[in-house]
């Protein structure tokens, strides 16, 4: 299990890309590099990193669902996802 703080910190970094999107936008546009610098460093999508959404393991994620591949398997084992079994043959 990831430490509370590491999973807030996404948090934040994801509402600053957010709120920061469209004027990062127009900025690139317009050639602006200088502007583009003044804005915060966590403003840029780059900076973000994928996490599970249950446990926020940074290691190990499948975007598809959105989970840790962890929380995948005993997910899936339990039948909590939906079109997802167990391959047998």
């Amino acid at each position: 299990m990831a430490k509370e703080s590491m999973k807030a910190r996404e948090v934040k970094r994801q509402k600053l890309v957010k709120k920061y999107a469209e004027k990062r936008a127009a900025l690139k546009e317009a050639g602006d590099w200088e502007g583009l610098q003044k804005l915060p460093k966590n403003s840029s999508p780059v900076r973000l990193h994928n996490r599970c959404k249950l446990t926020g393991r940074p290691k190990g994620y499948m975007r598809q669902f959105g989970l840790s591949r962890v929380m995948f398997r005993e997910m899936a084992n339990q039948g909590l996802i939906p079109g997802v079994k167990k391959a047998s043959w």
